[in-house]
């Protein structure tokens, strides 16, 4: 099937950047989320990230204009049942995400995609909640979504080769690389990149160097462009948390124990820049290392 219309469930920093990619890209996008103040924040931060993009010389001004008109939000989940291709982009938090396909799936047209945004659950466990299997499968973006080109396509065991195309076709059409991954925990990005970070809060946690230290190590002695502890702040401690335990649980070996220093900081309500402190500290003019 031909896709033209998206919903999007959850306004959040994720569901934001991905309605707004898809809305400069041509799709008619309906941004759901039972919040009504984070659908207005969501709407400014969209125009703000095209902004940037018109500042780098990457989209016209008019562009914007006709994106923003193709952008609609909703805080009733019904609005979205009748889109071509729904994407799940709550927060990374199991339960909640089957709970929004329960609740959807009354409303739903008998045509529709269903796709989730989870960056280490189980596509085939989701799509057993649902009354389509055959039509769902993960859909994951990387962070920021508008300008990060790497998008995972993860089959659950049902999903069938018509949705997989038509998915396809929509990520074809953004103008962005997909890669085919297998449903596992992790998938293949934070498979690799999560255990890392967590790696790195266990150098800091033992005391192997500082935050500083750790972060340059890495960004200069790898080329990263961000360091470990710095990038866990821009993702978020609790989603960091979220996956390693994702991981350990899935795959049932001690190596994906989350560090205990990061279950602190979580428990202690410092999860990055969203909360102003995490392994830095964003309250001040410049970001300042914790420990």
């Amino acid at each position: 099937m031909a896709i033209e219309t998206v919903g999007v469930v959850g306004a959040g920093h994720m569901g934001s950047g991905i309605a707004c990619a898809l809305a400069l890209a041509g799709f008619h996008v309906t941004l759901m989320d039972v919040d009504a103040q984070a659908l207005v924040c969501a709407a400014e931060s969209v125009a703000a990230q095209i902004d940037e993009m018109i500042a780098r010389g990457d989209v016209e001004p008019a562009e914007k204009t006709a994106a923003m008109a193709r952008l609609a939000s909703t805080t009733n989940l019904r609005d979205v049942g009748s889109r071509d291709l729904i994407i799940e982009a709550a927060s990374e938090i199991e339960a909640v995400k089957h709970r929004i396909f329960v609740d959807l799936t009354p409303y739903l047209s008998p045509d529709a995609i269903l796709t989730s945004n989870t960056s280490s659950f189980s596509v085939t466990r989701m799509a057993g909640v649902t009354d389509r299997p055959e039509q769902f499968m993960g859909l994951h973006f990387m962070n920021p979504a508008p300008s990060m080109p790497l998008v995972e396509l993860i089959r659950g065991i049902a999903t069938s080769k018509e949705t997989f195309d038509a998915v396809d076709a929509v990520i074809k059409r953004l103008g962005k690389t997909a890669v085919v991954v297998e449903d596992y925990p992790g998938f293949t990005v934070h498979r690799i990149l999560i255990p890392m970070i967590n790696e790195a809060v266990y150098a800091l946690y033992e005391g192997v160097g500082s935050v500083l230290d750790i972060d340059n190590s890495m960004r200069f002695g790898a080329n990263h462009p961000m360091g470990p502890l710095e990038l866990a702040d821009f993702i978020g401690l609790d989603t960091c948390l979220s996956i390693m335990t994702s991981l350990r649980n899935g795959l049932a070996d001690s190596k994906y124990r989350p560090c205990p220093l990061l279950v602190k900081y979580v428990e202690a309500g410092w999860l990055g820049r969203k909360t102003g402190r995490g392994f830095y500290d964003y309250r001040g003019e410049t970001p300042v290392p914790s420990r």
